[in-house]
């Protein structure tokens, strides 16, 4: 495997769209995934591992523990709070202050290539409130979503300062990256891998 990490490292799940969590405390090894889009750990030797075409890959570091996180937030993610749920997951089970962590929003499907209808357009309302219109944009009749910023609101609001955004689509740059959208349906998945560093 690349990274320097062995592939009995990993540490992976089936992921669902949800905002449920799992604490990874060694490598899953041959048991069955869970079904969970969230995994925070604090053991060195364990990789984090998930896999993405669009959706928004979020990574989450605490110095000072150390511990990390890697989060899988499409719109369905994204309107259930998984960046806001992995925050608060790393808060209780490693006492991490959020003004500590380093967070990453990694390559996805950009603004000006997610359209979506009234049924998304009605979750995320009825889940951003008044914040809703920061992230929805109109143009031509038609309506974009940015998860990008959205994903950024909900970790800012959780008192993370120190954001990087790759600024990435995954549509736009098609031939370096998979995507559901773009390949319509018919595509592979790049994979997110994350580690605290080996003593």
């Amino acid at each position: 495997m690349t990274a320097g990490r062995e592939i009995e490292s990993l540490h992976d799940v089936w992921q669902v769209h949800s905002a449920d969590v799992v604490h990874a405390e060694k490598p899953r090894g041959n048991s069955s995934p869970i079904k969970a889009d969230i995994i925070i750990s604090s053991n060195p030797e364990i990789t984090l591992f998930m896999r993405f075409a669009d959706c928004v890959p979020i990574y989450l570091y605490d110095p000072k523990t150390p511990a990390i996180c890697i989060a899988h937030a499409g719109w369905l993610g994204t309107v259930r709070r998984a960046a806001e749920i992995a925050v608060r997951a790393m808060i209780q089970t490693f006492g991490t202050s959020p003004e500590n962590l380093l967070a990453g929003i990694g390559p996805s499907i950009g603004p000006d290539h997610y359209e979506v209808g009234q049924d998304v357009l009605t979750q995320f309302s009825s889940s951003f409130g008044a914040q809703a219109s920061d992230h929805i944009i109109e143009h031509d009749q038609r309506s974009y979503l940015n998860l990008w910023s959205a994903n950024k609101y909900l970790l800012e609001e959780q008192g993370v300062s120190e954001i990087e955004m790759a600024g990435i689509c995954t549509v736009c740059e098609n031939g370096d990256w998979f995507s559901h959208r773009a390949e319509h349906g018919e595509t592979g998945r790049f994979a997110a891998i994350f580690n605290l560093e080996r003593k």
